[in-house]
């Protein structure tokens, strides 16, 4: 089985949309397979084409109280945009999964987790309930390598 490599998406200067890249540094630190990732569509896919197993850790923006966790299969369907829209690109997550998908490009296994985030202005900290959430979801993480 091989080790994922976890894409933290996001925008470390926009509060909570900063919360993927705090994971993916806090699994790299800790030795895990990561990196960041802006959230340009392009990019990702073509990540997928050089990974076999990614899971995506980004900030999510559907009116659902903040620190709310996702977790998408992407294998199992379309993922939903309006969930993964809140971004500074119009091809972001979940359009490049879908086009990926549509073209035959996903890596053999794509899972997406998604933390609702209470503010998306400048700034660099996280709110309170999300960043209680990506503690939470890292130790998940760190104890399942394979998830």
């Amino acid at each position: 089985m091989t080790r994922p490599l976890f894409v933290g998406v996001g925008n470390s200067y926009r509060s909570d949309d900063g919360v993927g890249p705090w994971l993916a540094q806090a699994l790299a630190k800790a030795g895990r397979g990561a990196q960041v990732h802006g959230g340009d569509g392009t990019g990702l896919i073509d990540l997928f084409g050089q990974h076999s197993d990614l899971v995506i850790l980004d900030a999510t923006l559907s009116g659902r109280p903040a620190g709310t966790l996702t977790r998408i299969d992407a294998m199992d369907g379309p993922v939903p945009a309006e969930l993964f829209h809140y971004s500074t690109h119009r091809f972001g997550v979940a359009e490049a999964i879908e086009t990926a998908r549509a073209l035959g490009m996903l890596p053999e296994r794509l899972v997406l987790y998604g933390i609702e985030g209470a503010s998306f202005a400048a700034g660099c900290d996280l709110s309170d309930p999300v960043a209680r959430a990506a503690q939470d979801l890292l130790e998940t993480l760190m104890t399942r390598p394979a998830d």
